[in-house]
């Protein structure tokens, strides 16, 4: 975790935070400057603590209290925005029995940092959510360590009490990481396509996938978004960003496709990168990769062009670097529009790494 502050106010805590830095050494130790030891690796404040614990509560990922759980409640509360943006909040008590995971467990990593920290204190670690009460899937946590994204977070609230209620749920897995779990619960079935799924008496969902799920089905769902797309792209020197854009727009939308699992763009390598490819990454907070030509010519594509490669000195762009940077399928043969785009589309097999 990036930034972890503990804040520790009695002589006992200032013991505990000094066990902490030395199993954590870049981990910082805030205590008030009144109960100085005078220990350089500490940081002594002289502001009051409750204007001290907000301070971190807004600029550190994780905030360990070494005092009360009320108090800390107490402190932060007027503070609190939602799990996805507040910090992990752990609490360990003054003579290290319990550590216990206070806010944001498991998309801000409460729950594993406690378990981590309660090891090494050989303390008690105190988790309450029911996921991982009742060992079973963490419905918002899935995928989230390949960097699958969710792609409505409305219905996870519902699916998650579907999960600890052991009722049945199904799951489709079309594309990512099959590493995603260990050992399924008995609730949880897996099924090869999605009509099975549909027709299952499932309660809920957990639907792994590139492609655009329709509105009743996503409505009993969380959908899970790998990276899995690749876009190959031909263009000329002086394509515009908004030409690409919008070529990349109109296939996606006719062949049912998701930009949430767009992995990258991929071109021929010219003499020049292209700036409308450059600006459009940077737009979509996409990475591009360029392949030089003898690469892609390499590549048995289902529409090689004559015109192409006199241009070009490869038969295919589009399509034979989609094929090469996924390493996996064409499942978007050549797109054209004229006269200086065409886009393909390659889908990523990567059960069994990551991307």
């Amino acid at each position: 975790m990036e930034k972890v502050s503990v804040l520790a106010i009695t002589k006992n805590g200032i013991n505990i935070g000094e066990k902490l830095k030395e199993l954590f050494p870049n981990w910082d130790i805030f205590v008030p400057s009144k109960l100085s030891n005078e220990n350089k690796s500490i940081t002594w404040y002289s502001e009051p603590t409750s204007d001290k614990i907000i301070e971190l509560f807004k600029n550190s990922n994780a905030l360990i209290c070494l005092f009360s759980l009320g108090a800390v409640i107490r402190l932060i509360a007027p503070y609190l925005k939602d799990k996805k943006t507040d910090p992990a909040v752990i609490v360990i008590d003054d003579k290290t029995n319990f550590v216990i995971s206070v806010l944001s467990g498991h998309i801000g990593g409460a729950n594993e940092l406690t378990q981590e920290i309660s090891e090494k204190l050989t303390a008690l670690p105190v988790i309450t959510t029911a996921a991982d009460v009742n060992k079973t899937i963490a419905v918002d946590l899935v995928g989230r360590e390949f960097g699958w994204k969710i792609d409505d977070e409305t219905t996870v609230t519902k699916i998650s009490a579907h999960m600890v209620n052991a009722e049945p749920i199904g799951v489709f897995q079309q594309t990512g990481n099959k590493k995603w779990y260990k050992k399924l619960p008995k609730n949880v079935i897996i099924y090869n396509s999605l009509e099975e799924l549909k027709k299952s008496n499932s309660k809920a969902h957990l639907i792994i996938s590139d492609t655009i799920i329709d509105n009743g089905l996503a409505q009993e769902s969380v959908i899970y978004r790998p990276q899995s797309l690749v876009i190959g792209i031909g263009l000329h020197w002086d394509t515009t960003k908004d030409t690409i854009k919008d070529g990349i727009e109109h296939c996606l939308e006719k062949f049912n496709l998701s930009s949430k699992c767009i992995a990258k763009l991929v071109s021929i390598k010219k003499p020049e990168d292209v700036q409308g490819l450059i600006d459009l990454g940077k737009e979509m907070q996409i990475p591009v990769e360029y392949v030089n030509r003898e690469e892609l010519a390499e590549i048995i594509t289902p529409n090689p062009s004559s015109t192409v490669k006199a241009f070009e000195g490869t038969a295919s762009v589009s399509e034979a670097a989609a094929i090469k940077v996924s390493n996996g399928e064409l499942i978007v043969e050549k797109q054209k529009f004229p006269p200086n785009l065409t886009i393909a589309i390659a889908r990523r097999i990567e059960w069994n790494e990551d991307y």
